[in-house]
């Protein structure tokens, strides 16, 4: 019986971990001058962000054309940074940023 209980427990806490959130890259900064965007999302310990980067390159693009620029595409990777640590040191609230060149003719 308590190694039923156990079980449940472990599943329980295994499954708080792997809990999928869907995330939205918003706008952040960027530079008109040097045609960068800046997009981030959150995220917190427990949640497993989902981001649909098809998306993301469609809201840089917006933001690049309304600058100017004709496309806009994403320098490769992301910046991850811990927002908050709770007492034993794991991070308990993530910012994870996107950068996007704009490209094609610029500001006038």
């Amino acid at each position: 019986m308590k190694l039923f209980a156990i079980a449940t427990y472990a599943a329980a806490i295994l499954s708080l971990s792997a809990c999928a959130t869907p995330e939205t890259l918003q706008a952040t900064g960027g530079s008109r001058a040097d045609g960068t965007v800046n997009l981030s999302y959150e995220y917190g310990m427990f949640q497993k962000p989902v981001v649909d980067m098809n998306l993301a390159l469609v809201t840089a693009q917006a933001r690049c054309k309304a600058w100017g620029y004709t496309d806009a595409q994403a320098f490769g990777g992301q910046i991850n940074h811990c927002q908050q640590f709770n007492g034993y040191g794991n991070c308990l609230n993530m910012l994870v940023t996107v950068t996007y060149q704009c490209t094609g003719a610029g500001p006038h």
